[in-house]
């Protein structure tokens, strides 16, 4: 979901006439905060079932151990791996538009 309101607010910056890399940029500023909020507040949620040691922990530790993990990997990717995509892609279509390609 946060991949989506990135690639959303990039859009919307390119639809007022900006340029890609530009936009891109912008958004990925500008949407930092809320996507590593969500993200944050997430793992949180899931950091006592990390630290548990009560009953049942064998169980619940290596769950939320894995989703904590999963929610670092995936916000990292939203905010490195994707705008990065975004500006190679871009740039791959500018290209091929020069050279008479559709």
């Amino acid at each position: 979901m946060n991949g989506t309101v990135l690639v959303t607010e990039i859009e919307r910056l390119e639809s007022t006439g900006r340029l890609a890399s530009e936009s891109t940029l912008l958004a990925t500023m500008s949407r930092a905060r809320p996507v590593a909020m969500t993200a944050l507040v997430a793992a949180l949620g899931f950091l006592p079932m990390a630290l548990a040691t009560g009953v049942g922990s064998e169980v619940q530790r290596p769950l939320a151990t894995v989703v904590i993990g999963g929610l670092v990997t995936s916000t990292s990717l939203t905010l490195l791996v994707l705008p990065a995509l975004r500006v190679a892609l871009s740039r791959w279509r500018e290209r091929r538009a020069a050279q008479g390609w559709r």
